[in-house]
């Protein structure tokens, strides 16, 4: 068995609960459809979200989807001047039998900038 760890990341356009939730989910979502993998494969999740964002905990909604059974954290991303604004981050810790297993990361809406060697 290996571990492997994927990132993502997806900007909020409000600091509203509603917004943190949906874009939460739809990052997670896409982390696993994009990775083929399942809930189950996940051992742990770390999120940071900006400064701006200050509503709710995105781990709150990853255990309404089913991250029961991983260990979830939630922390401020550190302050950089002039960085990407209202952006929710994560850490996927995942177990894997294959040793080959490629990651996938996946970066949302203006979060894609942080990241522009992936667009390809």
């Amino acid at each position: 068995m290996r571990q492997y760890c994927i990132r993502g990341a997806i900007t909020i356009e409000e600091n509203t609960i509603e917004e943190i939730r949906i874009n939460t989910i739809d990052m997670l979502e896409q982390i696993l459809k994009e990775n083929n993998i399942t809930i189950d494969d996940c051992a742990s999740l770390i999120f940071t979200a900006t400064k701006d964002i200050t509503k709710a905990y995105p781990a709150k909604f990853a255990r309404e989807i089913g991250f029961i059974n991983c260990s979830l954290m939630c922390i401020q991303e550190m302050y950089v001047e002039n960085s990407l604004e209202m952006c929710i981050r994560v850490m996927v810790t995942i177990n894997k039998e294959e040793n080959d297993f490629k990651p996938k990361n996946i970066y949302l809406k203006e979060a894609e900038r942080l990241r522009l060697d992936l667009k390809k």
